[in-house]
């Protein structure tokens, strides 16, 4: 059975890294729902690796509220308290509050937009943006553009590194190495009039 080539970032003796890359990761995200609980997520993950929160991520799904965004928008003082004492999660005050602070910003900008998505795909007109010369890096013009914005509305943890992270993980930019098999797989599934080099 020939080998799949993947990314240089995967962790080919981990089966969980290995089917996040391979089902998920740079993937389109249309759903808001699911396009929410990883913006969430990433937020987390600021300062820790990716692992982490892919291995804590049931466990901030149950804690959570199934990421339901207007639940969330919602939480009081006992709910950060009790969130504090859930060791299945990341048990920082910071990210707590800020995760229900962005999340009035979320309802705010689904209020807006539509929905969050509409909100993000706007960036790049709806288009998965690809990496003009191939080459790894930790922020874009997209995402400089997304986190201003961001920053302008109030948004906390959400700098263009994180953000950068966040649009490559949501399929909004395509960063699978070009000798990757997924790359091509995504490329297949888009039109050239669906990608944007920017």
């Amino acid at each position: 059975m020939e080998h799949k080539k993947r990314c240089f970032w995967v962790r080919e003796d981990n089966a969980l890294y290995c089917a996040y890359h391979d089902r998920e990761w740079g993937t389109p995200i249309r759903d808001d729902r699911e396009m929410y609980g990883l913006f969430l997520l990433e937020l987390f993950q600021a300062g820790l690796s990716w692992i982490t929160l892919l291995k804590k991520r049931e466990a901030f799904f149950d804690a959570f509220d199934g990421f339901d965004v207007e639940k969330i928008a919602a939480y009081d003082s006992a709910k950060v308290d009790e969130l504090l004492q859930n060791a299945g999660i990341i048990r920082s005050r910071g990210k707590i509050e800020a995760a229900i602070s962005n999340a009035k910003i979320v309802v705010a900008l689904k209020n807006e937009f539509g929905s969050f998505c509409n909100y993000l795909w706007s960036f790049s007109g709806g288009k998965v943006v690809l990496s003009p010369d191939d080459q790894p890096r930790s922020t874009s013009p997209l995402s400089d553009r997304m986190a201003e914005d961001m920053k302008r509305r109030g948004m906390r943890y959400a700098g263009s590194v994180t953000i950068h992270s966040f649009l490559q993980a949501a399929g909004i930019v395509n960063e699978h190495e070009p000798n990757c098999y997924r790359y091509g797989e995504l490329m297949k599934s888009t039109t050239a009039d669906q990608t944007l080099r920017e």
